[in-house]
This record gives structure tokens, sequence and C-alpha cells, in this order.
């Protein structure tokens, strides 16, 4: 006689590109090897077995023996290996070709190494649309699961998710499982007897019922709290003993064997959608507090409950217009995926450099930085300098696969962010840097091609609906956008540390003050924006000559009313790790006398860290990146990371009427969550030159500057010495 009921128990682990090796082995020892430890004590536990492909890789060279040991789980039917797209993107968010790329290399990479078919797969965040059902299916996959949520959304109701689907897409066809919310959410935090007793329902309901699990593994053992109460009070114990020793009605079945022998019930054409949590982050702040009382308010009111499924929040590709700078991340890489799609069709010079694109293309698809909820995601540099670090990884290679040698610089135009209007790439062997002429003429991305680094993947501060909590502070003990989680400071004062930019945190910002503002006000953004340059539309223009390229970017606007134009120039040479800065005003009254600053910004250069530190002229340590400093007629300053190789110099001419600059400099902090609470995160470093602007004999000021983005060891053993010898 079948059983009365299927329990589908499908693990998801991940760690995204990019995450330090210290963070990775603690999720080892605390949840990834216990739990396989338990595994083999308990042989009538069957699972699903997900690992993304960065974890897998870096399990296969840190611990072989666990991929070793999960192996033979593998041929002992025990466990089924669940692949996914191989870096875990977001399918919603790739073209076709490289949907299918990742799926198949992904599962080629997983049947070497564990001799076993893979039929299924895990969808990222189970961030769903219709279009890529075709896809799935032509990278050889079967099988996939989903929330619940996703079918609620497309009319069925709660009794008829308790069994597998199919949907289609241009004639392809897919299985599907509806992943059940309840139990993601008692699992592991209600009794383990609450799960048993679900599925006792679930039995009792209908004869061979299908439940459903799947979620992070890192909910057992990584998540606050979750290795104490999994692991060392037992909770996963006695939840695999119960599940053993109700096996006489209750069979663990792995998801393909579902597939195989038990018909689907049916097909349905599922929505967008992901799961419910994920569509009210993507959500304005004030539009998710909204959602979210909705949803309750649905929920408890007994003549909303049954269109309380319906209400959910927005698409997850609108994280890229929530944060502006996913969009430059996808912006990126989409570049890089055309560019190598054209090499693939023309036919590379070099097959293996192609090869090493595509899979540094394929790192630089990992989600996690893309967007940002219960986690910190977009928020932790480390995460965006690693998708930087892929993409610019790939560029190089697909140069090699082309066949580009030796010094170059070209300059290219394009609506590259999708916003309708044309940026420009500006770009050598050694630099790339992007500028947006309708965006104050801002440069928002700056590469360092051979540290593959971007100086320029910075993060704005911004509202978000959880510092309503921050705000509140730490005496209230629950979540103002969701009750069931408390709320947790990492840090004492994250109060009072909360700020909002009113301009983008990126370079060549151009920024009017008032002639007597003061650094402290800039720096808490209390100083009032006098012009509309900073975030204005520039014209643009290119000039070219052999070996040296110069955009030109002019806007005719404003300052306290004053009408002026302002220019500004920057110059590459092939060859050269040199940007050259000219900036000139035009058309001023011979009375003007104004308050200039460009704001210039340097990201992915830890603070409070050895090695790194600002000097001076003369190559003087002056403090460590987070430091706050008023320098008055300054010619140069520098910044260090030893640890990247990056000597970025900034040094300046006197500008027209005989001034040299001031500068400023101050740390962008943001109050963000993550898993473990509420915590400050370093951002960027702030370095803005300032002047007070009067005009010549012809109604005219200018200035120049150079960026000299070096490497720190070519400085010379001498003056490395020197910097490290004088204290900060």
């Amino acid at each position: 006689m079948s059983a009365a009921v299927r329990f589908v128990f499908v693990l998801h682990d991940h760690q995204p590109v990019g995450n330090f090796d210290e963070v990775i082995e603690q999720a080892y020892r605390d949840s990834y090897l216990p739990l396989l430890d338990l595994l083999e004590r308990h042989p009538g536990i069957r699972l699903g077995l997900h690992t993304s492909g960065p974890l897998a890789e870096w399990l296969d060279r840190q611990h072989p023996d666990y991929i070793d040991r999960v192996a033979r789980l593998v041929a002992e039917k025990q466990v089924e290996i669940v692949g996914g797209a191989y870096h875990e993107p977001v399918l919603a968010m790739l073209p076709a070709r490289d949907r299918v790329g990742q799926i198949r290399s992904y599962s080629q990479w997983l049947e070497r190494r564990f001799k076993a078919k893979v039929s299924g797969m895990w969808v990222a965040e189970r961030v769903w649309d219709p279009g890529m059902a075709r896809d799935i299916a032509a990278a050889g996959i079967e099988w996939t699961i989903l929330d619940d949520s996703h079918f609620k959304a497309a009319g069925l109701s709660e009794d008829q998710l308790d069994r597998h689907w199919l949907t289609e897409g241009d004639g392809a066809t897919l299985a599907v499982f509806p992943v059940s919310e309840r139990l993601r959410y008692v699992i592991p935090f209600a009794a383990p007897q609450d799960t048993i007793d679900h599925l006792r329902f679930l039995a009792s309901r209908r004869h061979g019922a299908l439940a459903v699990f799947g979620d992070d593994g890192e909910k057992f053992g990584v998540w606050p709290d979750t290795h104490r109460t999994c692991f060392e009070e037992g909770w996963l114990e006695t939840f695999f003993g119960l599940l053993e020793a109700n096996s006489d009605w209750i069979e663990m079945s792995l998801p393909s064997e579902v597939v195989h022998d038990t018909p689907p019930a049916g097909t349905i054409w599922l929505p967008e959608c992901s799961y419910r949590e994920m569509t009210e982050w993507v959500l304005p702040p004030e539009k998710q507090l909204a959602c979210v009382q909705a949803r309750v308010a649905a929920t408890t009111d007994p003549s909303l409950s049954s269109i309380a499924t319906f209400i959910r929040g927005g698409t997850w590709r609108n994280f890229r217009m929530r944060y502006p700078e996913a969009n430059e991340m996808y912006a990126r890489m989409m570049v890089v995926s055309e560019r190598l799609e054209r090499i693939r069709q023309a036919g590379p010079a070099d097959p293996d450099a192609l090869a090493e694109a595509t899979q540094a293309l394929y790192r630089g698809q990992c989600n996690c930085a893309y967007w940002h909820g219960a986690f910190g995601g977009i928020y932790l540099p480390h995460l965006r300098n690693a998708i930087y670090h892929e993409l610019i990884a790939a560029d190089r290679a697909a140069d090699r696969a082309e066949g580009r040698r030796g010094a170059w610089v070209e300059a290219t135009t394009a609506d590259y962010d999708f916003d309708g209007r044309t940026d420009i790439r500006l770009s050598g062997d050694s630099l790339d840097a992007w500028l947006a002429p309708a965006k104050g003429g801002m440069l928002y991305e700056l590469d360092l091609r051979d540290q593959q680094h971007n100086l320029l993947a910075t993060l704005d501060r911004r509202p978000e609906a959880y510092h309503a909590q921050v705000l509140a502070g730490p005496g209230v003990a629950r979540s103002v956008v969701d009750a069931s989680q408390l709320a947790k400071f990492k840090q004492e004062g994250l109060e009072r540390m909360v700020r909002y930019d009113t301009s983008r945190r990126k370079s060549l910002v151009d920024h009017f003050w008032d002639v007597d503002v003061s650094a402290a006000a800039v720096v808490d953004g209390t100083a009032m924006e006098r012009g509309d340059f900073a975030a204005g539309a520039y014209e643009a223009s290119v000039r070219r000559n052999p070996g040296r390229i110069q955009v030109l970017l002019s806007r005719a606007g404003n300052a306290w009313g004053i009408p002026f134009t302002l220019s500004k120039a920057v110059t590459l040479e092939a060859g050269a790790r040199v940007l050259e800065i000219a900036y000139k005003l035009e058309g001023l009254p011979r009375d003007f006398r104004q308050h200039l600053a460009v704001e210039f910004n340097f990201a992915g250069l830890p603070t409070a860290a050895a090695g790194r530190f600002f000097y001076d002229e003369s190559r003087q340590n002056l403090g460590e990146l987070a430091t706050r400093l008023d320098l008055p007629n300054a010619r140069v300053l520098g910044l260090v990371d030893d640890w990247l190789d990056i000597d970025a110099r900034l040094s300046f001419g006197a500008s027209s009427n005989g001034s040299v600059a001031g500068i400023w400099t101050f740390p962008i902090q943001s109050v963000s969550q993550s898993e473990g609470g509420f915590e400050l995160v370093h951002q960027s470093v702030v370095v803005m030159p300032h002047w007070l602007v009067t005009p010549d004999a012809d109604g005219a000021w200018k200035v120049t500057m150079r960026l000299d983005l070096d490497r720190f060891s070519r400085r010379g053993v001498g003056a490395a010495d020197r910097l490290e010898a004088v204290p900060g």
C-alpha cells in the first residue's frame, strides 16, 4: 500500500562569490559538516541537496572529503544532487544564452564530481519568470521547486498544493514542486512534532499527499542561534528520529522519484513571482510597509482572507530601480555578455581565453550583490567588489580571446545603463572610465584593469523600511517590518548614524556650497546645494587623437541663480594609468564669488586596516582611510591600499585666480540590515577638493587635476618604508 504522505526535503546551501574564506569555513563547521554527520547516522532520511557552484568549488578545494562523503550518500540513493545555474544568478536577469550556459556547465561539473545524473535544479531566490521554462528545459532540466505563493498567485487553492504540477513555455514543459511556506516557518523554529502533525493533517485530507520543504541549509546552524538549537540542543536529531519512527506512513522521497513515478496534477502557468518576502523587499520603503500592513490586515479580516494570497509586492527586477548601483552592475554584466557573444559568433582567436572569460562572466552574475532584504546583499562592499572583479577579469580575458595586445585607448558611446540617454566609456589597456553626461557628467565606474577593481563600486545612503526600527532605537524588541523578527543592534548609537544622500556618491560630482560652508555641514549632509550641476544634464563630445582621447562635458547652469557654463574634460592616453581632468567656468559676472567642490569617491579600500591610509605631498602618513581631514592649500592627496596594490594620487594645479585647493575627506557609512542585525557598513571614502571661485578679466576660472592610479609596489621600496614609518 502506498504511503499516506510523501515528504520531499530539499536543502539549498550557498555562499556568494567573494565571500570571505573564514565565513565559509565557519558555515562549514556550524552547518554543512554536522548536518552531513547526522545524515550518515540516519540512513532513513533522504533529501535533495543543492550546493551552489561557488560553495561546491570551495568545498572541493578546502574539504574534498566532504564532497566524497556526499557522493557516497548519492550512490546509496539517500541524497539526490540538485543542480542549478552554476554561480547562483537570478535567472530572470540573464539573457537566454547565459541561463542555458550556466545550468548546463554546472550540471556537467556536478555529474563529473558526483558520478550521478542531474535532473532537477534550484532556482535562485525562487525568482520565476514564465519565459524561463523553455531555457531551463533546453538546458536538460526536468523539474524545479518554487514557493507555494507562486501557485496561489496563479489561483490554486491550499488543498491543490499537495502534489506537483507541470508548467509550459514555448512548447517546453517542466515539472514544478510547490514548497510549503508553513514548513519553511516551522522548520526548525517550532517543535519537531509540529511538522509531523502537519504531515498527518495532509495525509488525513488526501491519502498519498505530497509535502515539500525547500529552504536554505544555513537555517540549520548558520542563522543566528540555530547551531545551538539544531545541534547542541538536538532539534535536528529529534526531527530525523521522528521521521524515521513514522516511516510506516511518511515516505521520504527524492524529487526525481516523484516526477518519474507520479503523474502531475495538471499544467499551470505561473506568474512572475518570488517568495512573499522578496516581493515586499523590492518595494520602496513606504510601499513596503503598506504592502505588509495590507497583507496582515487581509489575513486577519475574515471578509478579506480569501484575497490575502493575491496581495503581493513588486518584481525582483525593480531592485535595479531601488538601487542604481544594482543597475550599474547589471548593465556592466550585459556589456560583457554581449561582447562574449560577439566573439563567439565571430570565432575567437584564443578559445581557451573565451572559456575563461565566460566563467568569469558567470561568476559576475552571482545574485547576492544585486539586491537587499534580510541579508546584507548589495550593502556588503566585498560582494559588490567581487562582482566587478569577475566582470573586469572577463573583459581582460576577452581581450586575449580577440587577440588584442599592447597599449591602446578608445571611446565608445551607448545607452549602457538603459535609461534612454547616452553614456561614454573611455577605455585603455590599464583604465576603464564610464561617464554619465545626463547625470551630472559624473564618473560612475573606474576600473583598474590590472587589479580588477572598480574604485567606484560605491553605494548611496537611502531610506530603508527597517530604518524606522533603527531610529526607534534598541528599546523596541520587534521589527517594524516583520513582527515575527527580533530587532538586533550590532553596535550602539546606530540611530544617530542614519543619513541619506541627496546626490550620487560617485566622482566628478560638482557641488556649489555657500562661501562660508563648514566641513562639518558637508560631512553631515546639512550643507545646502546652491547650484544645479550635481545632477544636471551635460552636453558631451569626444575628441580623438592618435593614442589620446578626451571627453568634454559642458553644462549651462547656475549657482544662486547666477547663470554660467561649467565645462570639464577627462583625458586618457594609451598605456597610461592617469586621468587628466580640467575644469573651466565661463560667463561669470565680475563680482562672482562661489564655493566649488568636486566630489571624488574611492570604494573598496577598507578603513581601520593595516596598509590602508592617506598621505600628503611629502608622502607623510595622514591616517587611515576613515580619517576626516580638512587640508587647506593642498597640492596632493594620496590613498594607499597595499593589499590591493593600489596607490591613488590626486594632484591639483593652482587655479587661474591663483588659489590652491583645500581638501575635505570623510567616510560614507550606511546603516543596514543583515541576518545578524542592524550594523554600520563602510561604503566609500569621499575626497572633496574645493575652491573659492572668482573670475579673471575674461569672466572665466580654470583648474587642472590629475588622478594617478598606480600600483603601490611601483612607487618604490623607499617610499613604502617612509609611509609606513610615519605614525598616522
